[in-house]
């Protein structure tokens, strides 16, 4: 089982810092954030220390909306994006990667969101991750 990193408050997870913890995995993190950052997705990163969970998360907004959650963990980093029910259809009809679908099927309610949790190993499953970026940014 994976182990969540940076959980010390006082160290910020610099470049530097990511880049030790994550080793390979983090060239993706850094084509991510290039990618979301850029005009298309025009996405900002905002690394906070929270106490409730003792680790830094990153919060991806679109000005005020928060798109999703960013973990950092041995060997990958994980994203949270929070649905609500009456997305179910449209997220069912995305073409992204079935088991990332029956994931999603799976997981509790928090309160009236349901969590969908991607693990990001290497490249190739970031075409996937900027489709549900993509679907969570045009959401009204």
């Amino acid at each position: 089982m994976e182990t969540q990193l940076l959980r010390e408050p006082e160290i910020f997870p610099s470049k530097e810092v990511l880049k030790d913890v994550l080793c390979k995995v983090y060239d993706v993190l850094e084509t991510l954030e290039t990618r979301i950052t850029q005009s298309d997705f025009a996405l900002t990163l905002d690394w906070h220390y929270y106490n409730d969970g003792k680790s830094w998360l990153c919060k991806v907004c679109y000005k005020k909306k928060t798109i999703f959650w960013l973990s950092v963990w041995e060997g990958c980093f994980k994203t949270t994006f929070f649905f609500l029910e009456r997305h179910l259809e449209a997220i069912a009809a995305l073409d992204i990667s079935e088991q990332i679908k029956e994931d999603f099927c799976l997981t509790k309610s928090v309160g009236k969101l349901l969590p969908m949790l991607i693990t990001i190993k290497k490249q190739e499953q970031l075409t996937d991750l900027l489709k549900v970026i993509a679907f969570k940014k045009g959401l009204k």
